[in-house]
């Protein structure tokens, strides 16, 4: 007799598998998390070291020159507040210089004192405050002090802690100490107008043995958590079913050679009735979403890394990596039907990667062989045609406009997609319909960049068409059929009943 059990998996499978699964999205979470973190201490790092790097031996990191004038008395700079418990630094940790110019004929003079003395020093005499120095080019903010008293020479009082007086560039070098400090430019001679050219500058010993300890830091954080991180997206992935398991019937069955579409196929089906106000709170709604790809996409990009030196190595993409990626893309895309890319449905994305039930989805076949050669050069080369295009589609417009301060400053607009997916959503907001032609040309346009990220992503080799397959469906794609050319059983079914 044989028994009924004989075939099916123990009863302890199931509780095996979801142990497993478990652990894996524990490795991948801890995996991100120490990756993450790594990223600022290696960042401030590598800027603290090119900031050692620039300021040389004997040389100061400097400000960009601002152009200061007036015609009152003296210039003064805000009140700058140290704690009167900061103990006083050694020169080689934190160094200030101030360099200033005379933009006219005459003796300059630079000072540094305490608020208080420079407040009995310019008692009643007019002179200005410079509150704000923008980033553009004479963006500078005065506040005027009136005055009817004229000061004597500056150099002639002893209060000042650092001062420099004389004719052509002159120059003051502090360390930093507690108190309430001023800056104040004035003529030699204490005469109105003043026109000068003032740089700040910056120096310390310091950078080298921070950028060395956060670099060292942020090196031990990347070292856990790569290797964490990819042990749990290979974990992950092996759980994650391939798109041949989840959706068989959609590998439709055509004689051999005759196959079209791309293997990237993107699909998603416009689910009405549509709520007409709902689009305007779906950012809300889709944190969580959001919040849950940003760090997806930090281990997609440490996946996508360890892909291209195993198809550069072995010709193969790694199957539970591509997994795990194409569900990263699949998971970005639901939500992207859901929100701002498309508005197609309001049904609430699931927290999977792996292909379900679902009004839009993703898929990618797995390639057997990937070229080593071709894996150098496609991500950014080969692509960069279909880059460009995505970028009209998907990218910020960017311009350089002249503003009222002779400045140059950026602007940006709408992207093609978000403008389109905005005028369907106002339509939808005043009528309650979302039109046809429109989300078929925004789905045609979503398709478009999501091949290109297939093909960018090493998912695949074959080179994306130029051209919008408009509409909720891809063109099916054929990887296999009978070899005597002649038609499976099962294809008039298929395309009668409209397999995507």
């Amino acid at each position: 007799m044989t028994d009924s059990t004989e075939g099916n998996p123990p009863a302890s499978a199931a509780p095996v598998a979801r142990r497993s699964r478990a652990g894996a999205i524990t490795l991948l979470i801890l995996g991100i998390a120490f990756t993450v973190l790594s990223i600022g201490p290696l960042v401030g790092g590598t800027a603290l070291a090119a900031a050692d790097a620039r300021q040389g031996r004997d040389d100061f990191l400097y400000s960009r020159t601002a152009h200061l004038i007036t015609d009152s008395y003296a210039l003064t700079s805000p009140t700058v507040n140290l704690e009167s418990d900061l103990p006083r630094i050694p020169a080689d940790v934190a160094t200030v210089k101030i360099r200033v110019t005379p933009q006219r004929q005459g003796d300059v003079f630079v000072g540094l004192a305490s608020r208080n003395d420079v407040d009995r020093y310019l008692n009643g005499v007019n002179h200005t405050e410079v509150t704000e120095i923008g980033s553009a080019a004479n963006a500078v903010e005065y506040r005027d002090i009136p005055g009817t008293r004229a000061p004597g020479p500056p150099a002639d009082s002893q209060f000042w802690a650092e001062s420099s007086s004389g004719a052509g560039t002159r120059e003051i070098v502090t360390n930093l100490r507690a108190g309430d400090w001023v800056l104040v430019v004035m003529g030699a001679d204490a005469a109105r107008t003043v026109d000068v050219n003032v740089q700040a500058g910056f120096r310390s010993e310091l950078f080298a043995p921070l950028a060395t300890g956060l670099i060292v830091l942020g090196a031990v954080l990347l070292l856990i958590g790569v290797p964490l991180l990819i042990f749990g997206a290979l974990g992950v992935g092996r759980n994650t079913p391939s798109d041949e398991e989840t959706v068989p019937e959609r590998q439709a069955i055509v004689p051999a050679g005759q196959s079209s579409g791309y293997p990237a196929r993107l699909t998603g089906t416009l689910t009405l009735p549509l709520s007409r106000g709902l689009w305007l709170v779906k950012w809300v709604l889709a944190i969580p979403h959001y919040i849950i790809l940003a760090f997806l996409w930090v281990a997609f990009v440490v996946t996508t890394v360890v892909a291209w030196f195993a198809i550069l190595f072995t010709g193969r993409y790694p199957r539970a990596l591509f997994n795990f990626n194409v569900g990263v893309i699949r998971w970005h895309w639901r939500v992207a039907f859901y929100s701002y890319s498309a508005l197609g449905t309001d049904q609430y994305p699931p927290f999977t990667l792996a292909s379900v039930p679902y009004p839009a989805d993703y898929t990618v076949e797995y390639p057997e062989r990937l070229s080593r050669g071709l894996v150098i050069v496609k991500a950014w080369l080969l692509a960069i045609p279909h880059l460009i295009i995505v970028s009209v589609i998907t990218g910020a417009t960017f311009g350089w406009t002249n503003d009222n301060r002779d400045g140059l400053s950026r602007v940006s607009g709408f992207t093609l997609l978000g403008a389109l997916v905005l005028i369907a959503a106002v339509i939808l907001l005043f009528s309650g319909r979302y039109q046809r032609p429109l989300f078929d040309f925004i789905m045609g346009l979503n398709r478009w960049v999501y091949r290109v990220a297939a093909y960018v992503a090493l998912l695949r080799d074959e080179y994306p068409p130029f051209r919008l397959d408009q509409g909720p469906d891809d063109p099916i794609r054929v990887s296999r059929g009978p070899v005597s050319g002649q038609p499976d059983e099962r294809q008039d079914g298929a395309a009668t009943r409209g397999v995507v």
